[in-house]
């Protein structure tokens, strides 16, 4: 018998029942979720709304899983080496629900397949790596421009920083303001913009480890498994439209080592006076240099 013959979708979620009814998981079988990038965050958000009952996605993802990968990357493993990112995780996705949709990008997004990526999609899920920008502002923007609530929660740490970008309110450009900016001042700008409260700030033991010439910095699988719950449970709320969820200018940030969690609020986003002092600490930093 195979696994489809065998696979009962209603027994395979049973679980779920009690924190959802009956009639949510059946909202949340034929719901559509966008996740691009499958990496660090990416990866983990796919399985943990797959193990939700979450019955269609698509997903994109261009690269290919490393060794270096290991340490944060649910599909990295020694036999997905050299495999594209977006066929593996689109098996390990089938392999919890069989009967899941599962729409491939492995070219990534590109402007020539976004309304593909965005059609009949429910809710974005912001899994691209922290040095993609421009791919960044163009999926919240096409997401703005279309209504789809868009969310991204950035591993910070050892922790999680939310960020949920709700169709009608302040959109991801006035929240960050990047427009026009040169490739570092984006960088701080997202940085400041995503971790206001840097709760994570006080435990960087090794600085030298963060290059943004070299586009690489420091991650934990925690962060991610961190990522991951938070998001989850974010979608869950969107789709099922059961309690609020704090749209931008509105941050959550959640920090484990520290045990300590902060909501922030900053009106006109980077534009608030006090972003702007956590910029002039934030680009020192980019460029080599202690702050001021």
């Amino acid at each position: 018998m195979s696994t489809s013959q065998i696979f009962d979708y209603g027994q395979a979620f049973s679980r779920n029942i009690g924190w959802l009814t009956p009639a949510e998981q059946g909202v949340l079988r034929f719901a559509r979720v966008a996740i691009a990038g499958l990496g660090g965050v990416g990866g983990a958000h796919l399985l943990t709304l797959a193990r939700l009952g979450v019955g269609r996605f698509n997903i994109a993802d261009f690269d290919e899983f490393g060794v270096h990968n290991m340490n944060r990357q649910v599909g990295a493993f020694m036999s997905t080496v050299d495999r594209p990112k977006a066929h593996v995780l689109a098996e390990m996705a089938k392999d919890i629900n069989p009967e899941a949709d599962v729409g491939v990008f492995p070219e990534g997004v590109t402007e020539a397949n976004l309304d593909d990526f965005l059609r009949d999609v429910d809710v974005y899920v912001d899994g691209i790596d922290f040095f993609a920008l421009p791919a960044r502002r163009m999926l919240f923007r096409a997401c703005y421009e279309r209504g789809i609530p868009a969310l991204t929660a950035a591993p910070l740490g050892m922790g999680v920083a939310l960020m949920y970008f709700k169709p009608g309110a302040m959109s991801f450009e006035q929240y960050f303001r990047v427009e026009g900016r040169s490739e570092k001042e984006q960088y701080a700008r997202f940085i400041a913009g995503l971790s206001p409260a840097m709760l994570q700030r006080g435990y960087l033991v090794e600085p030298s480890a963060v290059n943004f010439d070299e586009k690489r910095g420091p991650s934990t699988m925690m962060a991610c498994d961190l990522c991951a719950g938070v998001m989850g449970t974010s979608v869950l709320k969107v789709l099922l439209r059961r309690g609020p969820i704090r749209p931008a200018p509105w941050g959550m940030h959640f920090d484990a080592y520290r045990q300590k969690l902060r909501f922030t609020w900053r009106p006109f986003g980077n534009a608030n006076p006090i972003q702007q002092l956590m910029l002039m600490l934030i680009r020192p930093l980019l460029e080599g240099r202690g702050p001021r």
